[in-house]
């Protein structure tokens, strides 16, 4: 007899009733009576658990009445209708083996651990209901970006983790070097003839400049992959080491690209709520009430747009004491962005900022002093992330490029896109992690990255 997995038998409930089936997988909780117990048991294909009945008639069950939390077994058995309640089926047990025992100092126990205790023991709480839930939203929402792009004819591009060009601007790039530390500490700098690639070199903070190169070529392209950021923040949105998606479109402008970014938004959560109604049922019950109604309102939802000014006007004249006074010139605070989802009851796509407050060089650069950029501002979470045109003005990049006194031999590269065939272009880079943390109702994206990069912490 072949061992199935559990969602092979969910998904062919009928055909197993009555028959023998063999199961591996884990105990996720065990209640134990004078005669006979119930393990509720999983194997992570699925998050709905399999209820396993047992009784004194089993050779052994003095064994399996001693049986812990998280052990790995084998079990054989009859699925029948239960007729009990919480379950529709459940498996009358004829023989469970032992595969892996599991200790009595296991920390997780089937009771409400705070999530401070969990990241503390995060290669364990991938097996607690409310991280099955989240990991296999993450799973399924990644699957619907590549189904989103694919089905609409972009070119997936896989853009380099080792670059010489930090994207932002910002200084926040993880250096690498082969030298050894210990000589660059005696000297107190690195010797690029030494380098591996005979350069300074760090890891990607975005895609994008490789992306647009794609764009130039294929006409909409999109990036998923890893990128990093040594950037010392310790707010519940920032980690080192996050996931983006990032299309480039080339023939396309601001107006176009938010179009596209809207479309993708309610694409993945219309996908993803159809395919894991037991784990977003969980979260609504337990995470976030009302998570179902609030993502169901972002689908049917028509995205406003407005203007950086439009926004400030609106931040001044509402009858509300901010913390921070809205001025123009000067970035949103995380209280101006909620008032303004607020304020229009909708995701909000604010565009056309002040060149000073968003300092990215690469955005076109408009006459009245504004680029043409985007930020998402989705309620409840503020800012979720951001796109712009692409400045496609050779003349214009380099100006800009000089006014920030960087170093134009690092994207000379990058500027001759504008001088061999270019075209009116644009895009964006959507953080995953913050899209599952509104997608799930978690508060901190530590709890939607597996094995979170934070400062001061990479145990794993």
């Amino acid at each position: 007899m072949d061992y199935i997995y559990l969602n092979d038998l969910y998904e062919k409930e009928e055909e197993y009733l009555g028959k023998k089936i063999k199961l591996k997988g884990w105990i996720r909780n065990h209640r134990k009576q004078k005669d006979f117990g119930f393990i509720y048991f999983s194997d992570g294909t699925v998050f709905k658990q399999l209820q396993l009945v047992y009784d004194n008639t089993l050779k052994n069950f003095d064994e399996i009445q001693k049986l812990r939390i998280s052990s790995a077994i084998e079990v054989e058995g009859e699925l029948i209708k239960s007729v009990g309640q919480g379950q529709d089926y459940e498996l009358k047990v004829s023989d469970l083996k032992l595969h892996g025992d599991c200790s009595e100092d296991y920390p997780i126990q089937p009771k409400k651990h705070s999530m401070e205790f969990l990241r503390e023991q995060s290669y364990l709480r991938l097996r607690t209901n409310t991280f099955q839930a989240v990991f296999r939203i993450r799973s399924v929402a990644s699957m619907a970006i590549h189904q989103f792009f694919q089905d609409r004819g972009y070119i997936y591009a896989h853009t380099p983790i080792f670059t010489s060009s930090d994207c932002e601007g910002a200084g926040e790039m993880f250096q690498v070097t082969t030298q050894k530390l210990e000589e660059i500490a005696k000297t107190g700098k690195t010797d690029n003839s030494k380098e591996y690639f005979g350069r300074p070199v760090g890891l990607t903070v975005s895609g994008q400049f490789e992306g647009e190169a794609f764009a130039q070529a294929f006409s909409k392209i999109y990036t998923f992959g890893p990128t990093f950021r040594a950037d010392p923040s310790h707010t519940p949105l920032h980690i080192a080491e996050f996931w983006q998606i990032e299309p480039e479109v080339a023939f396309c402008d601001l107006e176009g690209i938010m179009d596209i970014s809207e479309d993708l938004m309610k694409f993945v959560i219309k996908y993803t709520l159809e395919r894991c109604p037991s784990e977003f049922e969980f979260l609504n019950k337990y995470v976030e009430e009302g998570l179902i109604d609030k993502l169901n309102t972002v689908i049917n939802s028509k995205f406003v747009r407005a203007t950086y000014k439009e926004c400030i006007d609106i931040l001044k004249k509402a009858k509300i004491k901010f913390q921070f006074k809205p001025e123009y010139g000067e970035d949103l605070a995380k209280e101006h962005e909620r008032y303004i989802t607020e304020y229009f009851k909708s995701p909000v796509f604010i565009t056309y900022w002040p060149q000073k407050v968003k300092k990215c060089f690469y955005m076109k650069q408009m006459d009245d002093g504004t680029v043409a950029n985007a930020d998402l501002e989705m309620p409840g979470i503020g800012e979720t992330y951001g796109m712009s045109q692409r400045e496609d003005d050779f003349d214009k990049l380099e100006r800009r490029i000089d006014e920030l006194g960087m170093n134009k031999d690092e994207y000379i590269w990058y500027m001759n896109l504008r001088k061999y065939g270019t075209t009116v272009h644009s895009g964006f880079g959507m953080g995953f992690e913050r899209l599952i943390m509104y997608m799930t109702g978690m508060s901190n994206i530590r709890d939607v990255s597996a094995f979170p990069r934070t400062p001061g912490n990479c145990l794993y």
